[in-house]
């Protein structure tokens, strides 16, 4: 396989050039020849990027590998432009301990073929009662979480903070109180109100974040909060970073394209936290401008077509986006002109690596953004297929993934 990408946007250290670059079907290279090879494919409209990098994700494995397995999960990495990955600790058993970390980091090793890097839970079994083995795993995670899960004891959240700080681990924090919820699913707003659904109130998601944003200033822990969706958090995370607290957030694509008057009662609409209000979306973009919001992560979180069939009411949380998220962000924020493409690499291949401390890899990613095709849950390779941008019209196709100087991903178009 022989291919030119002809007069390529290429991001380079901070910058986009245009070359014309020459892939033989393994590595990438500078084409300085007056003449293009007669063998070769000439693709135009690319855009040659760093592999991206999403500090929130559910391989399901060990436990639950009918939902997804670290070979499946890295396929989809690698299909949707991701050389690195973060795993949440939501397993069975969940790693909180060496032992049980290790079952998942020997499947890490025999099937990951992309930098897949486990989080350790916060919590023993994520149950919030008792703190895991922290010191025992620090030296082979990035990170703590207890992802799916709030931390609700100020104690035990306090606790943990000042031995993540005595190691040097972030603390990633899935902020809900579950005493808001009330057993809702979407978001307390106008589609609700108007369909007779239950709501999930934004209170659940801003009141933890403010508490951890005290706790994580009296400890100097560096604290992450994961799937940013109201405003009000926003708000908080604004005036602590303004104050010095050692702070970075992330949100997720279906937050920053969808409002909740998009929602269907399907379940390829049911995540957690919800889709929220329109003020909402606007507040996030506003904090993707301005630097309050750090990175973009997918929280892809298959499920098994049963599980994600019975509607809003009856299907499981979550849904799937590392095959979409570059292309669904392209297409809305870098196409109108809310963001540029430079930008867009930092929240998902720069930021992410900067804060987790993960070394920069060689890893690339090319994509055609010359035309527009529709998403297809057909085409992903991950086993989950619940995704909320099904049908949606986007550009941004994955051509290639590269990393160490093999292909993990290729475009079978490119060989026809």
């Amino acid at each position: 396989m022989r291919v030119i990408f002809k007069n390529a946007t290429v991001y380079k250290s901070g910058s986009l050039v245009k070359h014309d670059m020459f892939f033989d079907g393994a590595s990438l290279s500078l084409f300085s020849g007056e003449l293009f090879p007669m063998d070769a494919k000439v693709i135009e409209n690319t855009v040659i990027l760093p592999g991206f990098c999403d500090v929130h994700v559910h391989f399901r494995e060990p436990g639950f590998s009918y939902k997804e397995t670290i070979k499946s999960g890295c396929a989809a990495a690698a299909h949707g432009g991701y050389t690195a990955v973060m795993t949440m600790p939501n397993l069975s058993p969940v790693p909180d301990c060496h032992e049980n970390l290790e079952k998942q980091l020997l499947k890490i090793r025999e099937d990951a073929f992309i930098n897949v890097y486990p989080y350790a839970s916060i919590t023993k079994g994520e149950l919030g009662k008792e703190i895991s083995e922290l010191e025992g795993m620090s030296g082979r995670v990035l990170a703590f979480s207890d992802d799916g899960k709030g931390v609700r004891d100020e104690s035990i959240m306090l606790s943990a903070m000042q031995r993540a700080k005595r190691l040097g681990k972030v603390i990633a924090a899935h902020c809900e109180d579950i005493s808001l919820v009330n057993g809702g699913y979407i978001h307390d707003g106008e589609y609700a109100r108007l369909n007779g659904h239950r709501g999930i109130c934004s209170e659940s998601e801003f009141l933890p974040i403010m508490r951890d944003i005290k706790l994580a200033k009296e400890t100097g822990v560096k604290y992450h909060v994961c799937h940013v969706s109201a405003k009000e958090s926003v708000e908080a995370i604004r005036a602590a970073k303004k104050e010095g607290v050692d702070i970075t957030c992330e949100t997720a694509p279906h937050y920053l394209v969808f409002n909740d008057m998009d929602i269907a009662d399907e379940g390829r609409f049911k995540m957690n936290p919800p889709i929220r209000s329109e003020e909402d979306r606007l507040a996030l973009i506003e904090g993707i401008k301005d630097g309050t919001i750090d990175m973009i992560a997918t929280d892809h979180a298959p499920h098994s077509e049963a599980e994600k069939s019975k509607g809003l009411e009856g299907s499981l949380m979550g849904v799937v986006g590392l095959e979409s998220a570059f292309a669904v962000l392209y297409t809305h924020l870098v196409k109108t002109g809310i963001i540029s493409l430079s930008r867009l690499v930092e929240l998902m291949a720069i930021n992410p690596r900067e804060r987790f401390l993960i070394d920069s890899d060689s890893g690339y990613t090319v994509f055609d953004v010359g035309e527009e095709y529709s998403i297809n849950s057909d085409d992903f390779l991950s086993m989950g297929k619940a995704t909320p941008f099904e049908g949606m019209n986007v550009f941004g196709r994955c051509l290639i993934t590269c990393l160490d100087g093999k292909c993990v991903y290729t475009d079978k178009r490119l060989s026809e």
